[in-house]
């Protein structure tokens, strides 16, 4: 039996809808610039190929959270994704079998601290420090694929205090879920309870201290949080 100095941090991990089991995050990929409205939107072009940053599997917190608004940032961005859920490994995975490693699906909030993300592109420095903070990566309940499908259309939007913000589709990805499971897996093997934000569509903006967050994937689910003071 493995002794340790410290104890073991706790698993991450995200509910399923519908059932006790929860299921153990390992690790979370997101895809930057997906949707061509939201790469215009930050100025960039609309079909660079996909590039991946990453967050800590303890980022992910449940769907119901209070958020407290994160440190060194006055400008924290909302992007609603549709995530990926893989449970089967792979390295390399063929386009056409790549649907074969997910497990399912579900709505995750990539929270961003934009002002340090636009010093870190200007210096070129990694966006580490915009991404990859605590409790930056908001994921409801997730749907096994057996149920929902494989979704290839179907609205995505996100609200903040009831106002829409963010209203895309699916359809509008530009590297679509395969070619996403694909590509990323070239770069490292996928295993069971990785995680994959699949990027967002055009509408994102700042939230505040107070503010409610909500969002929804048609077919998959929904999640709302809500964005506290700062500790």
């Amino acid at each position: 039996m493995t002794e340790f100095v410290l104890p073991p941090p706790a698993t991450p991990s995200v509910a399923i809808a519908g059932a006790s089991e929860r299921f153990a995050v390992r690790r979370i990929f997101c895809v930057g610039r997906n949707y061509a409205a939201h790469a215009r939107e930050l100025g960039n072009d609309e079909r660079d190929p996909p590039f991946f940053f990453t967050k800590p599997g303890d980022a992910v917190v449940d769907s119901g959270t209070d958020i407290p608004y994160p440190p060194l940032t006055e400008n924290l961005h909302h992007e609603i994704e549709l995530v990926v859920a893989i449970g089967k490994p792979g390295f390399r995975i063929p386009r056409g079998r790549a649907l074969d490693h997910v497990w399912g699906y579900g709505v995750g909030i990539d929270l961003t601290r934009r002002d340090l993300q636009e010093e870190a592109k200007k210096a070129a420095r990694p966006w580490d420090w915009s991404k990859s903070f605590d409790r930056s990566a908001p994921c409801g309940p997730l749907v096994p694929a057996t149920k929902s499908g494989h979704p290839e259309k179907g609205s995505i939007w996100l609200a903040v205090n009831g106002e829409i913000r963010q209203d895309g589709d699916l359809a509008e990805l530009i590297w679509p879920i395969a070619d996403i499971v694909s590509i990323c897996s070239e770069a490292v093997e996928l295993k069971p309870g990785d995680l994959i934000f699949t990027g967002t569509p055009a509408g994102v903006g700042a939230v505040k201290p107070g503010e409610t967050i909500t969002g929804g994937v048609d077919g998959i689910g929904e999640i709302e949080v809500t964005i506290g003071q700062p500790n």
